[in-house]
């Protein structure tokens, strides 16, 4: 196996965000149970922080769990288990720690089958990125043109509180204050207005 340049690091890294980027759908994996053996392509393979030749030739499964978000592998690592025990689908969200150094979220959905006498043999599955759902679900939204404003001056006050001290630092306060008190109001209002 040849030694990887710098220049393929990032031009795998560029095709995985374009690749990404073309279709929500990562790719498809498939288990080995027997022999522990996982394969998939090489998106799935960046997406997981591994080499695209150990995915394709075939990795063990905790080459692939260890590219899972620390916080979220004993979880998916569990459930996964139970699912080729079981030999049912098995359909669960978890983050990935990916080679471009973004975290993702991706929504794994397989199903593992069994031999005559019970034993599990081989899985199946689908990656999907769903990370811009994610980060919209997570988004808040603001729909007045307040609610936008008090934002937009929370962002300004940020930087501007990164300036030496000036008279900026009291405009941005006072008008975040102002802001906040005229929310405040209308929220008031509009639970009066609902309770009435």
């Amino acid at each position: 196996m040849g030694q990887r340049t710098p220049y393929a690091e990032a031009a795998a890294q560029i095709l995985l965000q374009d690749a990404l980027d073309a279709s929500e759908t990562i790719g498809r994996w498939e288990y080995d149970v027997i022999n522990d053996r996982a394969y998939a392509d090489a998106l799935v393979a960046l997406v997981f922080n591994l080499d695209p030749l150990a995915a394709e030739t075939g990795a063990p499964l905790k080459a692939f769990l260890a590219g899972i978000h620390p916080d979220d592998r004993e979880r998916a690592t569990q459930t996964i288990a139970r699912s080729v025990e079981d030999g049912l689908s098995c359909t669960l969200e978890y983050r990935v720690c990916s080679a471009d150094g973004v975290t993702r979220w991706v929504l794994d959905r397989g199903r593992f089958t069994h031999d005559r006498e019970g034993r599990p043999t081989r899985g199946t599955g689908i990656l999907v990125d769903i990370t811009q759902m994610k980060q919209e679900a997570a988004a808040p939204v603001l729909t007045s043109p307040l609610e936008r404003a008090a934002e937009h001056c929370l962002a300004a006050r940020e930087a501007i509180h990164e300036l030496p001290h000036s008279v900026l630092h009291q405009m941005s306060d006072m008008l975040l204050f102002e802001i906040g008190r005229e929310l405040s109001r209308i929220g008031g209002s509009e639970r009066r207005g609902k309770a009435n």
